[in-house]
């Protein structure tokens, strides 16, 4: 199935439009919060391993619903080396549909699910990982874009 395609806010103060990466793999994940345990660990392994998704011809984009405010101070404190997306009017997080209902101690909201999505050089969606646990999650994407490569 073909990736939906979106643009949004980046932090390289570019508009991000996914069309333009066709040609290369993609990593689309899905975070909660900027700065928060689950998502600093996602973040920073997403970030230790890029130069290995960058090998395999592989982008990486982190996508939530804070500003681009919010996305500068979380990348400039832990020195993120790709980009991240902000959807703060949630059209991409609701078209990829990882806005759900969530429930943490008792209290149902809404909020992101965390999620990521493998796209292949033309766009198609070749797996999609859904409720993610942040740690070793990044090695795990790795791991599949190494074997659909080879």
């Amino acid at each position: 199935m073909k990736a939906s395609n979106f643009s949004l806010p980046s932090t390289n103060k570019k508009k991000f439009i996914l069309k333009d990466n066709v040609g290369k793999y993609v990593v689309l994940y899905f975070y909660p919060k900027d700065d928060t345990p689950g998502c600093t660990i996602e973040t920073n392994e997403f970030n230790k391993l890029l130069s290995k998704f960058k090998k395999l011809e592989c982008e990486v984009y982190g996508i939530s619903k804070d500003s681009l405010k919010s996305h500068d101070k979380f990348r400039d404190k832990y020195k993120i080396k790709f980009d991240l997306l902000a959807d703060e009017e949630l059209k991409v997080l609701k078209k990829y549909k990882v806005w759900k209902k969530k429930k943490f101690m008792g209290r149902e909201f809404m909020g992101v699910v965390r999620t990521t999505y493998l796209l292949d050089k033309k766009g198609q969606i070749l797996k999609v990982w859904n409720n993610v646990k942040a740690k070793d999650h990044a090695i795990e994407v790795l791991e599949t874009l190494k074997s659909i490569v080879k």
